[in-house]
């Protein structure tokens, strides 16, 4: 770990957090829903949408009008397993934890549930809302749409958000399957952490107008929203490599985030409007399926754990040690953020000073001052 790193407690960094929401306006029920999803993302090793994402993406678009401190949740459109909920620019945390809830209740009911929500905002990471699903012995899919900022196959225009495609399925273990992936190759939260480290990003993440490889971090971030840079789907640029895969798994998370719910997609959510920045009105889906509605609970968690131990225990690789299976890692990297916390690099905690004096939360006297 670099010189320029500090360890601190996650529950420290939690509280701060809810209150930094709380000092914009959230109220404190939905401030700590907030704050609990995006310390959950560090905690599970996820430093790209954890408190790194807390003063860019959130304090700034409260404070720049762009976002509503004080969530609307409205459920305009329902039926015994359906929702369509209206967020109003709201936090998107708490609409997402809102509409699984409300998902979950419905499978608990009549089997399977699935609730779509517009005019949402950005809400942490997808696999947050899927966990709720799996604790409830449900299996959770979820995805959202985003920002353009990436290009189609054979395109070099950013048409499509990261895409996030989310499943969740309780298990035998001690750590539930959770798969949460972006459509891309990355995203651009991790290309935020390159940046913020003074790092060149790895060649086949990102394409210019040209066509060609880009690895100049901080000049892509710029150069996304001038249409001068674009990231890849998974699988790569064109065909070869298999990124049509990528590109069409992204293009159903946009329907079925957009379409389904009657809400904006691709460049109405660029975030400008007449040259000026603009609400970024998002559409998330969630699903459950109450496993009980198919089998036994029991035998479907054995059953999933054998699948994922056989995996793992399958022939590995000429020097490779290990096999993992989708939320293995992140449950590790939990047991160890609870016993050591969570990493925090100088830029974050710079922006942490910043947002304490401004809120004038002068109880916090942090660990490297």
């Amino acid at each position: 770990m670099g010189d320029d790193i500090i360890i601190v407690d996650a529950s420290y960094l939690e509280k701060f957090m809810r209150d930094v929401f709380v000092g914009v306006g959230v109220p404190p029920e939905d401030a700590s829903v907030c704050a609990e999803v995006l310390i959950t993302s560090d905690k599970r090793g996820i430093e790209s949408h954890g408190i790194n994402r807390c003063k860019p993406i959130y304090y700034d678009r409260i404070k720049a009008g762009i976002l509503n401190p004080v969530t609307k949740f409205e459920v305009v459109r329902e039926t015994m397993t359906t929702a369509v909920v209206d967020g109003h620019n709201g936090m998107g945390h708490a609409i997402a934890k809102k509409c699984m809830e409300m998902t979950i209740r419905k499978a608990k009911d009549c089997g399977m549930g699935m609730v779509v929500a517009r005019n949402s905002t950005h809400y942490g990471i997808a696999g947050y809302y899927v966990l709720m699903a799996a604790e409830a012995g449900m299996i959770g899919v979820c995805g959202t749409n985003a920002r353009p900022s990436v290009a189609p196959t054979f395109g070099v225009e950013n048409m499509l958000g990261t895409n996030p495609l989310s499943f969740g399925m309780p298990t035998d273990e001690e750590f539930p399957f959770v798969l949460d992936c972006a459509t891309s190759v990355t995203q651009r939260g991790k290309i935020e952490v390159y940046a913020r480290q003074g790092k060149d990003m790895p060649p086949g993440w990102v394409i210019g107008s040209d066509g060609q490889t880009r690895t100049d971090t901080r000049q892509v971030l710029k150069d996304f929203s001038r249409d001068l840079a674009a990231l890849v789907p998974v699988g790569g640029p064109g065909e070869d490599g298999g990124g049509y895969k990528g590109y069409g798994y992204s293009t159903v998370v946009e329907i079925l985030s957009s379409a389904l719910q009657a809400g904006n997609f691709m460049k109405a959510l660029c975030g400008m409007s007449d040259g000026k920045p603009a609400p970024i009105e998002l559409g998330h889906f969630f699903i459950a399926m109450n496993v009980e509605a198919f089998c036994e609970l029991a035998d479907f968690k054995k059953r999933t754990g054998d699948i994922l131990r056989a995996l793992r225990a399958s022939r590995r690789a000429p020097g490779c040690e290990r096999i993992y299976t989708a939320g293995e890692k992140e449950y590790e990297a939990s047991l160890k953020t609870a016993h050591e916390g969570v990493p925090l690099p100088k830029g974050v905690r710079d922006e942490m000073v910043l947002m304490r004096n401004e809120l004038g939360l002068t109880q916090y006297v942090f660990p490297w001052e």
